[in-house]
């Protein structure tokens, strides 16, 4: 029976459900079961899930709040099973250049919840953006799109490697690229 995995996370201008979907979508071609959800939607218990991924915009050097609530009231069923999160956010080229530090909210959830593994990845500002501080990014011309899905799906397929039980035989060296780009 296939492995069942929950990805939740915050967002508040879709950026990061992106970033989720990709994820997702990559742990499906695994053979894996998965849900993706905002946070704030997954409703009951979480005992169904064998692994979960959450992901939370990176606002003001917080985490999203619907992502950190979730990790907040959920930290005794997610005690003991397998648990990856990711921040999304920087609106330049420096995730995809080196390795970002969690937020300090997620440095004490990665702790509290013995997480495998927290990644930044770029994020996304565009035109209709919601929020004061979203609109005064786009005035001032710092927005764009900095995510990388190649380093996005590849840190997903590590994961579904995982869960799995041991890489595919099927997957090329460009399925085990790091963030930066560069082959491992």
């Amino acid at each position: 029976m296939p492995k069942r995995v929950l990805v939740a996370y915050g967002t508040k201008n879709g950026s990061t459900a992106r970033i989720a979907e990709a994820v997702a979508a990559v742990l499906r071609k695994d053979g894996l079961t998965v849900e993706s959800l905002p946070a704030r939607s997954v409703a009951g218990g979480i005992a169904s899930y064998d692994a979960v991924v959450v992901g939370g915009g990176l606002y003001a050097g917080r985490w999203h709040r619907d992502a950190r609530r979730f990790l907040r009231r959920r930290r005794g069923e997610l005690a003991g099973r397998p648990v990856w999160l990711f921040s999304s956010g920087p609106l330049d080229a420096s995730a995809s250049e080196r390795d970002i530090p969690p937020v300090s909210d997620v440095k004490r959830a990665m702790v509290r919840l013995d997480v495998k593994e927290h990644v930044t990845f770029g994020g996304c500002l565009e035109e209709g953006a919601k929020g004061l501080v979203a609109r005064m990014i786009l005035r001032s011309g710092k927005d764009g799109d900095f995510r990388n899905f190649t380093a996005i799906e590849a840190w997903a397929a590590r994961i579904g490697a995982e869960l799995v039980g041991g890489h595919d035989r099927n997957r090329t060296s460009q399925d085990t690229t790091t963030q930066d780009g560069t082959s491992k």
